[in-house]
């Protein structure tokens, strides 16, 4: 009789060479205690945390907790509810209108992740003899919304305005086209190109959904996103609460005009419980603060971003961007032992990074990836820098020929 586990055995493999015999399981990593947004406690030991994606540092901020704390004690846990049954709570208006006042527009949707909020509105949008056009590089929850629907898919090249232009220009010119484009690309960091790329969406009468997880908060004038830095046309928003708001959930606005009939369309809205009202207080207090009273936060993201960017640079590390271009700093590895060796020398000296790797990443890409946030010290700063050059050294120290380039330098 068939198990219906045997097809996972190579998944299983791959999973006993990331864990092996180590302490540690770069893709099992447990904070038993966590300070501050840099710091944590990771098997017994003091951790500067160098890979959470909490970029404005807010989820320690004592108004977002006394926020939660107080819907907590006055709405309960949960709502035990779809948004379109009892779900919706006064918060979630509330929320919903604080994103639709942040972002300038008269629509917003708030889901229960942010993976949710692409995989609704992708599968939902576009049907069945209409085209989505998706950078190669998207993001799974992307990709996932494509497969949960019923458009034709097709992918252009990475960042190519060039690529879209042509790949646009074989579609029949009456059909229903939306192109996906990303502020900031969570693999290696890099910006999107967006005022190009929408240029080319506009001349062949497609309309642009902008993903701008990894730039909310410290891009643009108002922290909008890369969209509102270059001056970019876009349709449609979505985001997370996950990265700089420093909670969980999702989040579409617009200003279409039919917009408010995805309610009631989009599955993974329609049939998910909502949010509880103590997140939702908290993404809303952070959300207010992004706009009003995080200036001095961005600088100092932007700072730590470049001295962390700059300083590994000037190591000798080979790094996924040539200028630091966003919060995400991702060090260029040669294979996967040497990635987990690596990974593993920095946890033990204090710094947690993220692993990356197949199929997550780019072209088979390896990297230690690490996200910059705006509580990181000076100092913090320094000691990634350090440990990361004695990592290095150790794994050249071990003689083994292979690992030369331990830690990606060049």
């Amino acid at each position: 009789m068939a198990d219906l586990f045997d097809k996972f055995d190579p998944a299983i493999a791959e999973v006993l060479a990331l864990s092996g015999n180590r302490a540690a399981n770069p893709v099992g990593i447990v904070m038993d205690e966590v300070h501050s947004p840099t710091e944590a406690t990771i098997n017994g030991r003091p951790t500067i945390l160098a890979g959470t994606y909490n970029y404005m540092g807010l989820t320690f901020h004592p108004e977002v907790i006394a926020a939660g704390q107080q819907a907590l004690a006055q709405f309960g846990s949960g709502t035990t509810g779809s948004r379109v049954l009892n779900g919706t709570y006064s918060g979630h208006k509330a929320l919903e209108r604080t994103l639709a006042d942040f972002y300038g527009v008269a629509h917003a949707m708030v889901f229960s992740t942010g993976y949710q909020a692409n995989l609704g509105i992708c599968s939902t949008l576009v049907g069945k003899g209409e085209y989505i056009l998706l950078d190669a590089d998207s993001h799974a929850s992307i990709y996932d919304g494509c497969a949960l629907g019923t458009a034709d898919i097709v992918r252009f090249k990475h960042n190519d305005p060039a690529d879209l232009d042509k790949r646009l220009g074989r579609l029949p010119a009456d059909a229903g086209k939306l192109v996906v484009v990303e502020g900031v690309y969570s693999m290696l960091g890099d910006v999107g190109r967006l005022t190009e790329l929408c240029a080319v969406a506009r001349r062949h009468g497609a309309m642009i959904l902008d993903d701008e997880a990894h730039a909310m908060g410290f891009f643009g004038a108002h922290g909008r996103g890369v969209f509102e830095e270059q001056g970019a046309d876009v349709d449609f928003v979505v985001g997370t609460f996950s990265k700089s708001v420093g909670t969980v959930g999702g989040f579409c606005v617009s200003n279409h005009p039919k917009f408010e009939i995805l309610r009631l369309l989009c599955r993974p809205y329609v049939f998910t419980a909502s949010l509880p009202p103590s997140v939702v207080a908290t993404a809303r207090r952070a959300i207010e603060l992004i706009a009003t009273a995080c200036a001095d936060k961005r600088a100092q993201l932007w700072r730590a971003t470049k001295r962390l960017h700059g300083g590994l640079i000037d190591l000798g590390f080979r790094l996924g961007t040539d200028k630091p271009e966003s919060a995400i700093v991702a060090i260029l590895m040669p294979d996967q032992e040497t990635t987990i060796a690596a990974w593993t020398r920095l946890l033990e000296a204090g710094v947690y990074v993220n692993m990356a790797r197949p199929p997550a990443t780019p072209a088979g890409m390896y990297l230690l990836r690490m996200s910059v946030c705006a509580e990181h010290s000076d100092a913090q700063v320094a000691a990634i820098l350090r440990l990361c050059f004695r990592a290095r050294a150790r794994g050249r120290g071990r003689g083994a020929r292979r690992r030369v380039n331990v830690a990606g330098s060049s």
